[in-house]
């Protein structure tokens, strides 16, 4: 099981189901939600460092966000690891995307990806694309992915 916690670092008690839920209902009364979900990866040694960021954006009120960090002593290659961050973060929105279609809440799925051909993240851009619109949610990749780019990447720095 995963340890999620918010950005303070206080620990999530509940399933990240339960929890994304209670969020959903305590928020949606007063605004109008939006869920990205992105991964982050880094590598430190022999390791791997991943990080995974559920955001909660409240429309024109800014947001808050869920937070797991794991690692992996498997080596990767760059399209290895740019895809299992797509995978990572693709498996928690099928995990969510009930709860989501129930509440309403429009879903993004976030690839820590670069769309310009100079960078080496790059390489797996069209697999990424391919799997996350083929699971049917939204894709985003750099410059607009903040979920990964942004909001995983500040734990795993």
């Amino acid at each position: 099981m995963k340890a999620w916690r918010t950005l303070a670092g206080e620990r999530l008690e509940r399933p990240i189901k339960e929890e994304v839920e209670a969020a959903i209902i305590r928020e949606k009364g007063s605004h109008r939600l939006k869920v990205c979900i992105g991964t982050d990866s880094q590598v430190k040694g022999e390791r791997t460092e991943f990080a995974t960021a559920i955001v909660f954006l409240r429309e024109g009120r800014g947001g808050f966000l869920f937070l797991n960090r794991f690692y992996s002593d498997q080596p990767f290659s760059i399209r290895e690891r740019m895809i299992r961050e797509v995978a990572e973060s693709v498996d928690i929105a099928y995990q969510l995307c009930p709860i989501f279609d129930k509440h309403n809440v429009e879903l993004e799925v976030h690839a820590d990806i670069n769309t310009d051909p100079q960078f080496k993240s790059n390489i797996a851009l069209k697999e990424a694309m391919g799997y996350i619109l083929g699971m049917g949610y939204t894709f985003r990749a750099k410059p607009d992915a903040f979920a990964s780019t942004s909001c995983a990447n500040k734990i795993i720095q």
